[in-house]
């Protein structure tokens, strides 16, 4: 006769929680957000552009968009716009999934010893990237100058892309996508870390791809800097130290372009 297993008194048994997303739902949802944060931004450029520009300048779609991706108060605003529908979306697909936004979104503290190496490593990623943008001769930000010139306050330019953007970027790539992902590889065969290592990679290259604005160049950097933001992540089991990370490159960054064109 098999021999009885005798269970603590008060132990419950602790199984793993069901992926949020089927793998179907999870390739629906990476598309679906990709689509999502395109079309915020154009409804975001549609919605700030009837408000912000000149009449000549919005007698149609066409001239809006033309008109207003080359205006820094329409871009400013349209990253306002636009993070504000990719949070909503994100929150209710969350939502109606069932699952916790705390949990799913790994919105929790990290530890400062973790956020305090994670900033070195950042620091050593700038210097490196600024370094060789130097030996090229790159000019990375150069898309920053129409915006930059016609813009209605300079401290509304920092906000969106410096403090928004940032937040929206990570909630959508480092927060629901990744997750959507990482979960669909944590039951056997897969090793611990291997869904974490697919969902790094995939975020990571789609979120290098969809900034068209620049060069094949920048958009190498941009990879590796999202490789950092997904270790940030993993190493620390919170959303909040990859949006800490890209604010500071982004801050770092909008410093160097104003100290340079003032």
């Amino acid at each position: 006769m098999p021999k009885n297993v005798i269970v603590p008194s008060g132990a419950t048994a602790s199984p793993k929680p069901m992926p949020l997303f089927s793998r179907v739902g999870a390739f629906v949802l990476t598309v679906g957000m990709v689509l999502a944060f395109f079309i915020s931004q154009l409804i975001g450029i549609y919605i700030a552009g009837k408000l912000v520009l000149p009449a000549d300048e919005k007698t149609s779609i066409g001239r809006i968009f033309f008109f207003g991706s080359n205006d820094g108060t329409v871009v400013s605003l349209s990253i306002l716009i636009g993070s504000v529908l990719l949070m909503a979306i994100s929150v209710l697909i969350i939502r109606l999934k069932g699952g916790s936004l705390r949990q799913y979104l790994a919105l929790k503290p990290f530890l400062l010893s973790v956020g305090i190496g994670m900033l070195g490593l950042l620091l050593i990623f700038m210097i490196a990237s600024q370094s060789l943008t130097y030996v090229l001769d790159m000019a990375p930000l150069v898309f920053v100058d129409p915006l930059y010139q016609s813009v209605s306050s300079v401290w509304l330019l920092i906000f969106a892309m410096v403090v928004v953007a940032p937040i929206y970027e990570e909630v959508v790539f480092r927060g629901i996508l990744w997750s959507a992902i990482a979960e669909q590889f944590t039951a056997p065969p897969y090793s611990k870390n291997y869904g974490a290592i697919v969902a790094s990679i995939v975020t990571s290259l789609i979120f290098a791809v969809i900034h068209v604005q620049y060069g094949i160049y920048e958009i190498s950097t941009i990879m590796v800097l999202a490789l950092i933001f997904c270790y940030a992540r993993i190493k620390s089991g919170s959303l909040l130290l990859p949006i800490v990370l890209h604010v500071v490159n982004n801050g770092a960054a909008m410093w160097q372009y104003i100290a340079q064109v003032a």
